[in-house]
């Protein structure tokens, strides 16, 4: 038996530099980045926001003080998920 508790993700999350240009996730052994040409709902927000991310499952990360879900093959693979989002970039 482990000591994580159920619902407890045990594949870290974390943001591992921030820059004028976007962010860096840290998720298990893979660096993501997110540009904020293709992620515009971070470009405002508050460093210690975009640091509070949450890992809920396996492709799914989560911003709660921004309410921002997303999956993470939309991070790997933007192109695949053309949807793009109504605030001015």
């Amino acid at each position: 038996m482990t000591s994580a508790t159920l619902g407890t993700s045990i594949s870290p999350v974390e943001v591992t530099n921030i820059s004028q240009y976007g962010f860096w996730l840290l998720l298990e052994d893979e660096e993501l980045f997110l540009p904020f040409s293709e992620f515009p709902w971070f470009r405002n927000a508050a460093v210690g926001n975009i640091l509070h991310v949450e890992h809920p499952s396996s492709n799914h990360l989560y911003w709660p003080e921004l309410d921002i879900d997303l999956a993470v093959e939309s991070i790997r693979h933007p192109e695949q998920f053309p949807l793009v989002s109504q605030i001015d970039a």
